[in-house]
């Protein structure tokens, strides 16, 4: 695993990423180049097959680069194992996802709790963490339930705190208002705002709304076509 010395918690120059469909390239990334320091809040925007999932999940250690340097923390993943990247998922950052992605048998502590026990967190320690992370969220009368028994944005915020189990420094939020109602939206992205400001805990927000970006990150980065196209600040 390489490591270097760097100022800035995302480095990444020169990223591409292209699968091959039958005799067709698809260029999912194209020659992505941007910096993320600590404590910002970044917005990727674009419409559909912009490339801003793609190069989430690349950050997320959920898939690998076809050429280009991508260093989180000063780890440049494309060089990293399998079993490195796994760490890195594991203890550097939390992903939360449009679809929630929770366990429909466990309850709410139990999904928070279960990152924790892979990263061989004791029983005691991740049961205490999880009602605090859930507490947090403002669920801390919904530990006990299961996703089946919440509405959407409370299952939004069970993933928020799952997100937040290993206290990683990088959150990665891919959509995730996308499958809730505009109220909603706005609470959980206060939310999020929240833990940006108060912890100084640096956010990649994916999204193809314009104005939810253009209120809440400091900085939106819009995709086109697997390329970063502009650049605009709050």
């Amino acid at each position: 695993m390489t490591r270097r010395v760097s100022t800035s918690i995302l480095e990444i120059s020169d990223l591409t990423r292209h699968y091959r469909m039958g005799a067709s390239t698809v260029r999912a990334l194209d020659g992505v180049s941007m910096t993320v320091s600590p404590g910002e809040f970044v917005g990727l925007l674009g419409t559909s097959g912009s490339g801003k999932s793609t190069l989430l999940n690349l950050i997320g250690g959920l898939d690998r680069p076809t050429s280009g340097t991508l260093q989180v923390f000063g780890d440049d993943l494309s060089r990293m194992s399998g079993a490195d990247l796994s760490r890195h998922r594991q203890k550097n950052v939390g992903m939360i996802f449009q679809s929630f992605n929770l366990i429909s048998t466990m309850t709410a502590a139990e999904n928070v709790s279960l990152s924790m026990m892979f990263a061989g967190v004791p029983r005691a320690d991740r049961d205490a963490r999880a009602s605090a992370l859930l507490g947090s969220v403002g669920l801390g009368e919904r530990q006990r339930h299961r996703p089946s028994q919440l509405s959407g944005g409370e299952q939004q915020r069970v993933a928020i705190a799952r997100a937040l189990a290993n206290a990683p420094h990088l959150l990665l939020a891919d959509e995730p208002t996308g499958n809730l109602d505009s109220r909603t939206s706005r609470e959980i992205m206060a939310l999020l705002k929240e833990l940006n400001e108060r912890d100084q805990r640096t956010i990649v927000l994916v999204t193809h709304d314009a104005s939810l970006a253009q209120r809440y990150a400091h900085r939106t980065l819009t995709m086109l076509d697997g390329r970063i196209v502009e650049e605009t600040r709050a």
